[in-house]
């Protein structure tokens, strides 16, 4: 591609710095690999580069053989957003369970370790955790991936959150200020919309992320979302108001004093793509007051990267965005790429401690109707109400209990019944009916409340099978129905492992 700019001088490799691109592949295309060279500092990684832990630390070996110091990303929550684990589910729950146990040292213990993993396949920067307060029970994008609705709930766990993964030197992303949990949008798709006052963002949606601050966290991201109280025309990704009269303000002048690394989400997520562009909206946030830019979940090539250096070279030149910003920019993603090349943070907290997700998707279980419950003696049957998967959990990750409880209790057979499939409620419920047969059906749904149609067939199916098991992988809302009702609070692998063990009365709740 031929560009305008030159390849060496220093705004341009400023420009370069403060980019965090994905790509395609399970090894490092030549095009990245030369523009790690020419000052590119970090590269996001996604389910898409990662087929295994060996496979992972050879790729991420083959960066640093072109830049020893450079910032390894990656998006793995735990939980339902997982790309360690994209194919099998994660060994980890996500953040509603843990906050459902609201064990904070449970919390740090879980967050270590998946730091600890993460390290040892060479990634040093980790897009979680989540401080989001989950104030919107309808909210489509976040869910199981907060901690709760409660403020200060969510503010100790995302203590405990960061400084468990910091403890292993992965530097810690707290995301989404100014928080995500009130929409009712996914900023994948639109952007959402928040009309609280500053009293309620204060008491309310700040309150984790001024904890996430004073813990220590290196990285914020920002979020895009209009919050007319802050700024009535520009999301926070774009806003100086949000970012530096916010964020960045001291905390005497109302402000959280962060001097950290601020990140951007995803700058080609239609929040932002459909509004602004993704090149106009990168320089944007510079000038708002972001010092570097997400970009490559969907667009993952040289030509993304070559577009956005461009236009912050061409902002830079035209007086748009001042070369001292730039600078600062570039300079804060390379302290935090000292920090992690130096290693601090690592080896503290303890040995390593395998089994503490399946510990804590055990804990996470609240179980009603356990005192009368007789487990099936025959494999049962299972019924996956699946709903529609949001796009920063994908669709490719499994979950439920069916493979699980294939294990316990071999035989198990399984349906899956998506919206498309249970429009005609009364159709749907024939066919659950005719394919369990004799068996116990165990009826799994994800976030049943937001879904009318599975509270429908769920309702229908009690109704007639009253021996029928209910696990809810989603957020609890609707009261617990079935002879036995469990809620998981999240849908990683051992959510479902705990949840198996139950249903086949291998073991009742921690």
């Amino acid at each position: 591609m031929t560009t305008l700019v030159s390849e060496t001088d220093t705004v341009t490799r400023d420009a370069l710095a403060v980019l965090q691109p994905g790509f395609v592949g399970t090894t490092a295309p030549d095009w990245l690999l030369r523009r790690l060279d020419d000052g590119l500092a970090a590269v996001g990684l996604f389910g898409r580069n990662i087929q295994s832990p060996e496979q992972l630390a050879a790729l991420t070996t083959q960066l640093r053989a072109v830049r020893p110091d450079v910032l390894v990303a990656i998006d793995e929550e735990g939980g339902d957003v997982t790309r360690l684990e994209v194919r099998t589910g994660s060994s980890f729950p996500g953040n509603l369970a843990l906050g459902a146990v609201d064990d904070p040292e449970l919390t740090h213990r879980v967050a270590r370790e998946l730091g600890r993993r993460l390290a040892a396949c060479g990634v040093n920067l980790n897009w979680a955790p989540s401080a989001d307060v989950n104030s919107n029970p309808g909210n489509p994008v976040i869910g199981v991936r907060s901690f709760g609705a409660d403020p200060q709930l969510v503010a100790r766990h995302t203590t405990a959150y960061i400084q468990g993964m910091q403890s292993a030197g992965v530097a810690a992303c707290t995301k989404h200020f100014p928080g995500h949990g009130d929409t009712n949008v996914d900023s994948h798709h639109a952007l959402p919309r928040i009309d609280a006052d500053l009293s309620t963002l204060s008491t309310r949606e700040l309150v984790p992320f001024r904890a996430a601050v004073a813990a220590g966290t290196k990285v914020v991201m920002s979020a895009h979302i209009l919050l007319p109280a802050l700024d009535a025309a520009l999301p926070a990704t774009l806003s100086h108001s949000a970012l530096t009269g916010l964020l960045r303000a001291p905390v005497t002048a109302g402000g959280l004093g962060f001097d950290g690394l601020i990140v951007t989400d995803a700058v080609e997520m239609k929040a932002i793509a459909d509004t602004h562009g993704i090149e106009r909206g990168t320089v944007l946030a510079l000038a708002a007051g972001a010092d570097a830019i997400c970009v490559g979940g969907g667009l993952a090539d040289e030509d993304i990267v070559l577009r956005l250096r461009d236009a912050l070279v061409t902002a830079v030149r035209s007086g748009e965005l001042s070369e001292e910003r730039l600078a600062e920019a570039a300079g804060r993603v390379r302290d935090l790429a000292r920090w992690t090349a130096e290693g601090s943070g690592a080896g503290e907290g303890g040995a390593p401690e395998p089994e503490v997700g399946l510990v804590a998707a055990r804990r996470a279980l609240r179980i009603t109707g356990a005192e009368s419950y007789t487990p099936p003696t025959e494999p049962p049957y299972v019924a996956a109400l699946t709903p529609m998967a949001n796009i920063a959990v994908g669709d490719e990750t499994p979950w439920g209990v069916a493979a699980e409880l294939a294990r316990l209790l071999p035989g198990t057979r399984t349906g899956d019944l998506g919206r498309d499939q249970a429009g005609d409620v009364p159709a749907a419920l024939r066919r659950v009916l005719s394919d369990a047969g004799d068996r116990r059906i165990v009826a799994v749904v994800r976030d049943a409340h937001r879904h009318p149609w599975m509270t429908a067939l769920l309702d229908a199916l009690v109704a007639a099978r009253p021996e029928t098991v209910v696990v809810e992988m989603g957020v609890p809302q609707a009261p617990p129905s079935g002879a036995l009702h469990i809620s998981t609070h999240g849908a990683a692998r051992v959510c479902g492992t705990a949840a198996a063990e139950v249903i086949a009365g291998r073991r009742t709740a921690d």
